[in-house]
């Protein structure tokens, strides 16, 4: 697949109908991830904030519906800072700040790269590491990291500089799961070995996001990350199977959620009851606790579900986050 900043999706549908809708799946619902925006609602019937993101939806106009960021409008670029304070995080940041978390992690500084002045120099070198913490590659690769409010992943993957729109080349990329990748790039040569790493890999990634059109490009970079790299490392694009099983990963690893409420956006509702009485019926509203106490667990929306790799089953993501505060991470 050709490097290109813009995923096409009609490039995704004529290269397996099932590719794309894995990418377009929410599992917490059983059904498609929603617009989550009203960037599109002029479009007509299927484009409004609450309806599911339809195959058809995205790859009519030629696959130009849905665009990122560094390809919209200003008009556009603006609006959605208006409306959903959308933020824009240059690529020389977002490498900024993935090397403190390196830096911790690793007791080393200059880890992966040297910081220049708006920009980085990548290491040439392979990566060693640290042994007075007796780390392995393996550790780094089955670290977990998350991206918070995603928009289409530039902490995660740098597949383009988010400025210019450049595309980068693997062996200069900043993202969390760029640098995994690059770490199993320079440890395995085997094709079998390098896709159980690179499956690893993903499964130690996770970001969730609110709009719809930003979660399918995140996704769409990560898959897109997944085939550069295989690309570069084996000099040949990997199969469909490899692509699919991958994909599935990153559809459970990156969802759409409501980061304030922990569940499906929108997904909170006000229930009208009638009581009867001598003197008329009289209509009730009951509104969702949790949105009128601000009160993350008593929504009456849909909980989001992650997967629990190590079982292989499902969880509640806010299980998560009632585990960390018990155990005092605020």
């Amino acid at each position: 697949m050709k490097k290109t900043t813009d995923i096409k999706e009609n490039t995704l549908l004529n290269t397996n109908y099932e590719l794309m809708s894995i990418l377009l799946k929410d599992h917490t619902t059983n059904r498609n991830i929603i617009w989550a925006t009203d960037n599109y609602k002029e479009k007509g019937i299927g484009f409004d904030v609450k309806d599911n993101i339809r195959i058809e939806s995205v790859t009519g106009n030629n696959g130009n519906i849905i665009k990122p960021r560094v390809k919209k409008s200003k008009r556009e670029q603006e609006k959605r800072i208006k409306d959903k304070a959308e933020v824009f995080t240059p690529s020389w940041i977002c490498n900024s700040q993935n090397n403190l978390i390196d830096n911790a992690w690793s007791g080393e500084e200059n880890f992966f790269n040297i910081e220049i002045d708006k920009g980085w120099i990548s290491n040439k070198e392979k990566i060693k590491f640290p042994t007075k913490t007796k780390k392995l590659w393996q550790d780094y690769i089955l670290d977990t990291r998350m991206e918070v409010s995603c928009g289409e992943a530039p902490y995660l993957v740098s597949r383009y500089d988010n400025v210019s729109g450049n595309i980068i080349e693997v062996h200069n990329r900043i993202g969390l799961l760029d640098r995994k990748l690059r770490v199993i790039n320079e440890n395995v040569n085997d094709k079998l070995e390098w896709i159980y790493w690179a499956s690893e890999a993903y499964k130690n990634i996770y970001g969730f996001e609110f709009q719809g059109d930003n979660l399918l490009i995140a996704r769409e970079n990560l898959l897109y990350t997944f085939i550069d790299n295989y690309s570069d490392k084996f000099k040949e694009e990997p199969s469909i199977n490899y692509i699919i099983e991958i994909a599935k990963i990153i559809s459970w690893n990156i969802w759409q959620m409501d980061g304030t409420k922990f569940v499906v956006p929108y997904s909170c509702k006000t229930d009208e009851v009638i009581n009867i009485s001598l003197f008329g019926d009289v209509t009730q509203k009951i509104y969702c606790i949790g949105c009128e106490k601000n009160n993350y667990k008593k929504h009456n929306g849909i909980y989001c579900k992650i997967m629990n790799w190590d079982t292989n089953r499902p969880i509640r993501y806010i299980t998560l986050l009632n585990r960390s505060r018990r155990n005092g991470n605020k």
